[in-house]
């Protein structure tokens, strides 16, 4: 790529240009970023510590944690720098590494929550076998399965940007390499690109709210079907979590893929929503609604803050 053109680097023009709201911008996102990082890996550390967490339904959910943890350190560490930098370059190649990283954290996190639907499919409707259904073995391949779909998303769609000559601009109208934004400068034929980004979105969008879409069709069919209303209401809490996740996550991120115009100021606020924010609210989320992570963090919490008085001698 770098014979092919005279641009060795990219001037990302960020969310403002005015120097006072930058300042403002890198505390709001410092916080944003900070409470990311405490939060999933919390979830991820409680999930490990409480033997009861060592379910299907939490081990999906550390790997999300895990994978909220990669989506947002892609972009966020960069954009903070760059919001106190007066020179907002970044070279070509960490660009497509950005890219990289950012289209396969993303592409994953989608057919996580996949795996996760499937899962509640299977603890609601299929609860005598449930265990042997989803077995380890079968949560390592779903999530397995997740991290290799989004990583050859973007290595397909990489791969095509570096085919794409840059000779003459070289500013991004966005915070982050996204693709559409980048291939906005470009002086090639982007058509095929194009069309590769709109066809890769829409079988995945399709391939995993299908997924979802049915499991949720026969979850509601199923606690329909139980008289109790309590044991309805506890089977309909489980999915809570899930679903404000999948909404939050689905509906920004569709839009964003689905529409054909790239660089206006709405779309950046969309991709810091399914990209920074929903990264940061999912642990809360899980933490709020989920009884036994609440009772787990309790639990972790607790011996946390009482370490200290172990050490003292008696």
């Amino acid at each position: 790529m770098e014979n092919q053109t005279t641009v060795t680097e990219f001037i990302l023009m960020g969310l403002s240009s005015d120097p006072k709201l930058q300042v403002f911008l890198f505390l709001v996102f410092l916080v944003i970023y900070l409470i990311t990082l405490m939060g999933n890996m919390l979830i991820m550390l409680v999930i490990r510590a409480d033997p009861h967490l060592h379910t299907p339904m939490y081990f999906f959910l550390s790997n999300l944690s895990f994978v909220d943890l990669c989506y947002s350190s892609v972009t966020v560490p960069k954009m903070l720098v760059n919001f106190l930098s007066e020179q907002k370059t970044i070279s070509i190649d960490s660009c497509l590494i950005q890219m990289f990283f950012f289209l396969a954290s993303g592409t994953t996190e989608i057919f996580m929550l996949s795996a996760m639907a499937y899962d509640r499919y299977e603890a609601i409707c299929h609860p005598l076998n449930y265990i042997q259904n989803m077995s380890k073995w079968v949560c390592i391949q779903l999530a397995c399965g997740a991290w290799t779909i989004g990583f050859t998303v973007a290595v397909v769609n990489t791969f095509l940007v570096l085919r794409v000559h840059f000779c003459k601009f070289n500013k991004i109208n966005h915070f982050c390499c996204e693709i559409p934004p980048v291939l906005h400068i470009s002086c090639s034929d982007t058509l095929a690109n194009e069309v590769v980004v709109l066809t890769s979105s829409v079988i995945v969008g399709l391939g995993s709210s299908s997924v979802i879409i049915v499991s949720y069709i026969l979850i509601i069919a199923t606690i329909l079907r139980i008289r109790s209303t309590e044991r309805r209401h506890k089977a309909f809490s489980t999915c809570g979590s899930h679903l404000t996740v999948v909404l939050l996550f689905y509906v920004t991120a569709f839009f964003k893929y689905l529409r054909p115009t790239s660089g206006s100021s709405f779309e950046k606020l969309v991709t810091v929503q399914y990209s920074i924010l929903t990264p940061m609210l999912n642990p809360i989320i899980y933490s709020l609604k989920n009884k036994e992570v609440k009772t787990a963090l309790r639990k972790v919490l607790g011996k946390t803050l009482c370490f200290p008085s172990t050490m003292v001698p008696k």
